[in-house]
């Protein structure tokens, strides 16, 4: 749950910088660690640097032992993953998150998959 929180933390913040349809973590069945997704209209093939570059100062600025910013992963809106991920969203949606593992989606094989509510609530004051 700490991974879970402290990435939940970093997608506010970058919400900030870029709105965020869709963020997610991943563990593919091929891959040995899970990584966080944060897909975004905004981000495209020529700004991927500078959206990489806030989130290396973001999780600067977070600081947490649970959260790698080199297991953050951005993606274009349309990218196969963020679609799959905003098809579970709006097919569930209300304020919680969704998780299931041991199947393809967005046409890869993933042992886990934990999809965070859109949009993300806020944390408590």
């Amino acid at each position: 749950m700490d991974e879970i929180n402290a990435g939940a933390e970093l997608v506010r913040e970058f919400d900030k910088y870029e709105p965020v349809k869709v963020a997610f973590w991943l563990k593919a069945g091929d891959d040995e660690y899970r990584y966080l997704y944060i897909a975004s209209e905004g981000i495209e093939a020529g700004n991927k640097t500078a959206a990489y570059i806030e989130v290396l100062r973001l999780a600067d600025k977070i600081q947490s032992p649970f959260l790698d910013p080199f297991r953050v992963k951005l993606l274009t809106a349309k990218d196969p993953l963020a679609e799959a991920a905003a098809e579970v969203n709006e097919r569930f949606a209300g304020r919680m998150a969704t998780r299931f593992g041991g199947r393809s989606f967005g046409g890869v094989s993933v042992d886990d998959v934990y999809i965070y509510p859109s949009p993300l609530p806020a944390t408590a004051p």
